[in-house]
């Protein structure tokens, strides 16, 4: 049993506590349920979120193969479908990552051939978009009746290939709805958090 001195504020001198094994229990499941807490929340911020400004970026006019400016990047990007996907999906999945200045690459339609995201495959594609400062969200998007599920999705910059940026997802995509990842720091001045910049990509299947 724990003794622990507390000065009355009346000046009438100390008085002692005493807390027993039942009242140390008490403040032991107070700590383990701050702790479970905190790492649920430490959890959840690595999950899949809908895109929290709802961009439809399906609305832009893309343009496959061609037509992106001179100050183009070129990205390799790897998608690994779970095996739990369905065995194949005639969704349109379309993608968009970027940095935290929001120089955003946006492809509006991945795949479109025979064999294109099929259960347990990997499929790799060239996208061409704007240079960035490093990939730190991504998020992906199905649309139609199939279903999709990917694994996880890799992102390799032209100025650093041997590091590539994971994004992990392991669960269902949720119809025409923007899902992924944002790890961007937020500390971002006011001057370079200016509109985004963003770009129709040009998609090569490899």
């Amino acid at each position: 049993m724990a003794t622990v001195f507390n000065l009355d504020r009346s000046g009438q001198g100390l008085h002692f506590l005493r807390y027993g094994p039942a009242c140390r229990r008490s403040q032991l499941l107070v700590l383990a349920l701050i702790s479970c807490l905190s790492i649920a929340s430490a959890t959840s911020s690595f999950r899949p979120q809908p895109r929290p400004d709802n961009s439809d970026l399906a609305q832009t006019t893309s343009t496959t193969g061609g037509g992106v400016g001179a100050r183009t990047c070129w990205y390799t990007v790897q998608i690994k479908t779970s095996c739990a996907s369905p065995a194949h999906t005639s969704d349109t999945i379309s993608l968009a990552f970027g940095d935290v200045y929001k120089d955003e690459v946006y492809a509006a339609q991945l795949g479109g051939f025979a064999g294109a995201f099929d259960r347990c495959a990997t499929d790799t594609f060239k996208i061409g978009g704007p240079c960035g400062y490093g990939v730190c969200y991504l998020y992906v998007r199905r649309a139609g009746r199939s279903g999709w599920t990917p694994e996880w999705i890799r992102v390799y910059e032209p100025a650093s290939p041997g590091t590539p940026s994971t994004f992990r997802y392991g669960d269902p995509l949720p119809n025409n709805v923007w899902y992924g990842l944002d790890r961007c720091r937020r500390l971002v001045s006011p001057s370079s958090s200016s509109s985004p910049s963003s770009s129709v990509a040009a998609v090569q299947a490899m």
